[in-house]
């Protein structure tokens, strides 16, 4: 499917995949750098090849990436070189249990953890761990997999097994071969954040239509722009938002 729209955040293009995220980040991102006067402090877990680091540096903000890959550091090191960012961006091997090594002390503005928490083994731990870089009024971006997506998308495709598996399983996922370790419901990543002693500022439901939309149906821009003013709206639904294939949640440490 072409999933390409004329849509740019931090003078990158984005996609009908990507947008609603980026359109969130970049509110609360601009929001928090004009209360402060002053470009961001950014710690990205599981940013790897730079994806979310190198726009956000690109905009101005000094940007730590830590990743257990030593080859997704090495695009990164490559990609924030390319975009004439390198010196605004940290590379660090490690993971969850190392920040406060690598991190030496240093609080943070923005923590975004893009699709890594569902590989951690204790995300209850990984999220408080998170929770601590962050200096007071400072952000969380949290983005996971959505278990009732899921459950959908396998009922829609005939594997009921499956999708009943997702649904009563205690990590969403199906047995066997899940490319994924763990999902997560929206109360329960609300529950993860407010447990760590962070507020929620927003929660959205994420690609709520895009996945099960055919490739026949964004021939143009026109057809591609709608679908994005459709997620947007739908995602600020509650209802709706559940059905996102993944949920994002932005919180506040007072």
């Amino acid at each position: 499917m072409t999933d390409r729209a004329p849509s740019r955040r931090y003078g990158v293009d984005t996609s009908v995949r990507t947008a609603a995220v980026w359109h969130t980040v970049d509110e609360h991102v601009r929001e928090l750098s004009e209360a402060l006067g002053r470009p961001l402090r950014v710690l990205d877990l599981g940013g790897g090849t730079g994806g979310l680091a190198v726009p956000l540096a690109e905009a101005g903000h000094d940007v730590i990436v830590v990743d257990p890959s030593p080859d997704a550091l090495a695009s990164l090191r490559r990609r924030a070189t390319e975009q004439d960012v390198a010196d605004r961006i940290e590379a660090r091997q490690g993971d969850a249990d190392s920040l406060t090594d690598l991190l030496e002390g240093r609080a943070v503005d923005l923590v975004t953890c893009h699709g890594t928490l569902e590989h951690v083994d204790d995300p209850a731990t990984a999220v408080r761990q998170l929770a601590a870089t962050l200096a007071p009024g400072g952000l969380l971006s949290l983005l996971v997999a959505q278990r009732y997506a899921a459950v959908l998308a396998r009922a829609l495709a005939g594997q009921f097994a499956r999708a009943r598996e997702v649904l009563d399983s205690d990590t969403g996922r199906w047995s066997g071969d899940d490319p994924l370790p763990r999902r997560f419901d929206l109360d329960e990543l609300v529950g993860l954040v407010d447990a760590a002693g962070l507020t929620v500022r927003s929660a959205t439901g994420v690609r709520i239509f895009t996945d099960l939309v055919p490739s026949g149906a964004l021939d143009s821009d026109a057809d591609r722009q709608a679908l994005l003013a459709l997620e947007h709206a739908a995602a600020q639904h509650p209802s709706l938002a559940a059905l996102g294939t993944a949920v994002h949640v932005v919180a506040l440490r007072p």
